[in-house]
């Protein structure tokens, strides 16, 4: 068990989690556990190919850059800080909801650290940048509530204290104003994605934690499949459901089969020993998967648009000639 950190805390913050799991049970302990869903990354991965493959990528490659930002941040912060999960250190604790639920409960290279909460910065940049985008009163409203759902739940699973929760909140709402603050005062897009790696790399040379590595590899695969797609794909977006659906559900599939192709030449011993070529393959492979999810899996669009175009003209052409 890897049980490096420190750990530190308020008291009344311990006293407050050991009182919910107590207080909160059965049905309602699986509700608040299940909130933790709206920070995690296959929900808002969901959400952000919903919205850049189908209703606006412009506002998906907004969201989408905000987020992963965050989830570099995050885990910079925390392989400084250090600090132990609760229930590391705190016997009244219980993790009712692990990061990895396929690791060890105490592995710290899995698990990542606590301070501060990735979920409640991510859901809080997420939605926040969804409400600013938009600046309509419904998603405004969700801009609030989901971050609040998530850092309640993420204090109640024992895997944050709730000074991680506010700290996310706070990462997550500087960056939605900041990195777009700098990419308007930068008219060169790649003098502008350039400070942001230059920003984040320093990771590599201190950050032991899987988090990071995989958030930067989408951080590179995301920026090279945006700029990308602005020169040479240009798909056009969607406003039919059907479309969407199965936009969303090929790079779905794409996503996990990438994932899965990319680690066949390592071995499964190689990849989860948390030494540094094994971090670097890490996010060498998510760079590849997001690369081609957001840069070349649009080229199929062309396509597939092409499809229903001609299968809504086989469908006119064989409707009867209306009687004279």
């Amino acid at each position: 068990m890897n049980l490096a950190g420190y750990a530190f805390s308020f008291g009344w913050e311990v006293s407050l989690i050991e009182w919910l799991q107590n207080v909160i049970t059965g049905a309602a302990a699986a509700f608040v556990s299940a909130m933790s869903a709206f920070g995690e990354e296959l929900m808002l991965i969901l959400i952000l190919c919903f919205i850049y493959f189908g209703y606006d990528k412009k506002m998906g490659r907004y969201i989408g850059l905000n987020l992963l930002m965050v989830n570099v941040f995050c885990p910079m912060i925390k392989n400084i800080v250090l600090r132990r999960r609760p229930y590391f250190d705190h016997s009244g604790v219980q993790i009712l909801r692990a990061v990895d639920s396929s690791a060890d409960i105490y592995d710290i290279s899995s698990q990542g650290y606590s301070f501060p909460s990735g979920h409640s910065a991510s859901a809080a940049a997420v939605y926040g940048s969804l409400g600013r985008y938009t600046k309509k009163k419904p998603f405004m409203i969700l801009a609030f509530l989901l971050p609040l759902l998530v850092g309640f739940s993420r204090v109640f699973v024992g895997a944050h204290y709730p000074t991680d929760v506010f700290a996310g909140y706070l990462i997550g709402t500087i960056v939605i104003f900041l990195i777009p603050l700098l990419d308007r005062a930068i008219r060169s897009r790649t003098v502008f994605y350039g400070i942001l790696l230059l920003l984040t790399l320093p990771g590599f040379f201190y950050c032991r934690s899987n988090d990071y590595f995989t958030s930067m590899g989408m951080l590179i695969g995301f920026i090279a499949g945006c700029t990308f797609e602005e020169k040479t794909v240009r798909f056009e977006n969607t406003r039919s459901p059907l479309r969407i659906i199965l936009r969303v559900l090929g790079g779905g599939g794409l996503f996990f089969a990438l994932n899965t192709l990319l680690k066949i030449p390592f071995s499964q011993a190689f990849l989860s020993c948390g030494t540094f070529p094994s971090l670097l393959v890490r996010t060498m492979r998510y760079a590849i998967v997001i690369f081609l999810l957001i840069g070349v899996y649009p080229m199929v669009f062309r396509y597939a648009d092409r499809f229903f175009k001609d299968g809504r003209k086989e469908e006119n052409a064989s409707d009867p000639e209306p009687n004279e």
